[in-house]
């Protein structure tokens, strides 16, 4: 549902709050989180983890479909 740069900022975003709660059964940094977005559509979906999950070995997965509907884009 949303381009890889979109989720990186929803990412970053959530992982940010999540540390400034400083709840005292949260890690100090990098916090494990897997946020389900559900669309309009029963296929419109989205899966965001922490921008720090993914690797060069792990890369996040990227979708033609939603790259092209990111405005910023181009």
């Amino acid at each position: 549902m949303f381009s890889v740069r979109q989720k990186q900022i929803i990412a970053e975003a959530v992982e940010k709050v999540l540390l400034e709660l400083d709840h005292p059964e949260m890690p100090k940094e990098k916090p494990h989180f897997v946020l389900l977005v559900d669309g309009k559509e029963v296929w419109s979906w989205a899966e965001i983890k922490p921008n720090w999950a993914f690797t060069a070995e792990n890369p996040p997965s990227v979708n033609p479909h939603n790259e092209r509907q990111d405005t910023a884009n181009d």
